[in-house]
């Protein structure tokens, strides 16, 4: 009697846990297939989608340009709905700047613009791990995709932050009404207001 409830409880035991590394299996298979979606190259985003130009424009200090920018969107338009239609931002590099101080300067813009820390700090982390110290000629670029802000280096996949909100207050440093470069802002929206 005490064998057949010690095989009965092995049973049980070995049906528990081939139920455990399925469910490990299946959660494993779903992270790497919402990984694969996303292109390892931008030009191969871009290809799949049909993006139109809203506007750019150049960043200057005094006589020395710094960056040229573009915005992209699937309608042609902003401010888009980011959750449902694609965004493309890039930025051509056209002088040297640190990871370090890329950083340093987004939050000097995300304060200006008074977007509280407690919405980027937790990013923080993740854009020293992503972003590469900038040479001149480089290209960074933010696609907007499904609400995932994926990052391209030169064409090239560097990482993703999931939550939408990312996207809309990175793209708040040129694109708000109150950002520190209105100029470039009414460039980059093509001297259109959309709003």
């Amino acid at each position: 009697m005490f064998k057949q409830y010690l095989s009965l409880f092995s049973f049980n035991l070995i049906c528990v846990y081939l139920i455990f590394c399925l469910s490990q299996s299946v959660a494993f298979a779903k992270s790497t297939t919402e990984e694969v979606k996303l292109p390892n190259s931008l030009q191969s985003a871009v290809d799949t989608l049909a993006f139109k130009s809203v506007g750019e424009t150049t960043f200057s200090i005094l006589f020395w340009d710094l960056y040229k920018s573009q915005l992209m969107t699937t309608s042609g338009k902003y401010p888009v709905d980011i959750t449902s239609e694609q965004v493309l931002f890039t930025i051509n590099y056209l002088a040297d700047i640190s990871s370090d101080d890329l950083i340093s300067r987004t939050v000097d813009q995300w304060e200006h613009l008074g977007i509280p820390s407690e919405q980027y700090i937790n990013y923080l982390p993740k854009l020293e791990a992503m972003w590469p110290d900038i040479k001149e000629g480089d290209s960074l670029s933010l696609l907007i995709d499904q609400g995932r802000s994926v990052f391209y280096f030169n064409q090239q996949y560097i990482g993703v932050i999931k939550p939408s909100i990312f996207g809309q207050i990175f793209l708040a440093i040129w694109l708000s009404e109150n950002t520190s470069e209105p100029n470039l802002r009414l460039e980059l929206l093509g001297n259109i207001n959309h709003e």
